[in-house]
């Protein structure tokens, strides 16, 4: 009876390596995903806290609130004073000088007739009806500021040619180009002011309007009369500050606690509730200057707290940190 060859079955663990790596890393992949996140307190507090926007505060203000008219203005002097020749003649002598002050009868020009200057080569010979000198004193007529002079030692001049123009500097005022339609808010007699270029602030009056209109820009010059006596000169540019409205007492905001639309349509703030929440609340404008501006809408009470800084962006029902609050 022959017997079968029967193979040998035998362990090869070679077989078994790859199959046991892969549980272990399996093993350590689970043990990873069911670790249980951390409870420390302080680590939850900081991600409470991290999640409020900074910001700073103030509350609504009741205060006097005025819309203004800015436009510019030139100075220039109303009255000016021509001294002009009374004869043809030769300057002899001029005591004056461009930006002096000079009193009503000062002496200013002296002038030589042409008959005396052509008889001056005679004055040598004895004859005394040949000595006639032929002078001219030209005097101011009235008080004022040399604006120009014409004329210098030894010209010849005629009869009539302007000598200097004085300007009197109780005339100087302030030609406004007011625009036809603010007519209404520029009134005769009222009051406004006048910002020069060195920061000074005079007081000013209106004092007329002059009938004539712009063809081309539909201004009318209007005179701006200053008070004080501060000496100024003539085509200086001031900024002229009309009041067009004034309200005694209104709620004001900062500028910076008004949020807009990107087309400037729809305004709001964000009001607190609480510490530490804010709330959009849509608002109506009013009078508005660089600085503040009035709402008119809705009513605000004094303990009101509005964010002023921090608050872009802020959607409704924000979580914030109070940083500041101002006063």
């Amino acid at each position: 009876m022959m017997k079968k060859n029967r193979k040998m079955k035998t362990y090869n663990p070679q077989k078994f390596k790859i199959p046991l790596l892969i549980i272990t890393l399996l093993c350590f992949f689970v043990s990873g995903c069911k670790q249980k996140p951390s409870s420390d307190p302080d680590d939850e507090a900081g991600k409470n806290m991290d999640a409020k926007t900074p910001v700073t505060v103030a509350h609504i203000s009741f205060e006097p609130m005025a819309e203004t008219l800015n436009l510019n203005a030139v100075s220039a002097f109303l009255q000016k004073n021509t001294v002009r020749s009374t004869v043809a003649g030769v300057i002899e002598n001029v005591s004056i000088r461009p930006g002096e002050m000079v009193r009503k009868g000062e002496l200013l020009f002296t002038i030589q007739t042409k008959e005396a200057s052509a008889l001056s080569h005679l004055r040598t010979y004895s004859d005394s009806s040949f000595r006639f000198k032929g002078l001219i004193r030209i005097r101011a007529s009235r008080s004022g500021i040399v604006s120009s002079v014409k004329y210098q030692h030894g010209d010849y001049v005629q009869e009539g040619d302007e000598l200097a123009i004085i300007s009197d500097q109780n005339s100087l005022v302030f030609i406004l180009e007011l625009p036809f339609e603010l007519r209404p808010y520029v009134r005769k007699g009222g009051s406004c002011s006048i910002f020069l270029a060195d920061h000074s602030i005079l007081k000013g009056t209106v004092s007329s309007n002059l009938p004539v209109m712009d063809i081309q820009s539909q201004t009318e010059q209007t005179i701006i009369k200053p008070t004080g006596g501060k000496n100024l000169p003539e085509n200086l540019i001031a900024r002229i500050e009309i009041v067009k409205s004034l309200k005694p007492r209104t709620a004001v905001l900062p500028k910076s606690a008004i949020l807009s639309d990107e087309t400037q349509s729809q305004f709001w703030v964000m009001k607190l509730i609480n510490d530490s929440t804010a709330i959009k609340i849509p608002v109506s404008k009013g009078i508005e200057n660089s600085q503040k501006v009035e709402i008119l809408q809705p009513s605000f009470s004094s303990s009101d707290k509005i964010v002023v800084s921090g608050n872009y962006g802020l959607s409704d029902t924000a979580k914030i940190l109070i940083k500041k609050i101002l006063r």
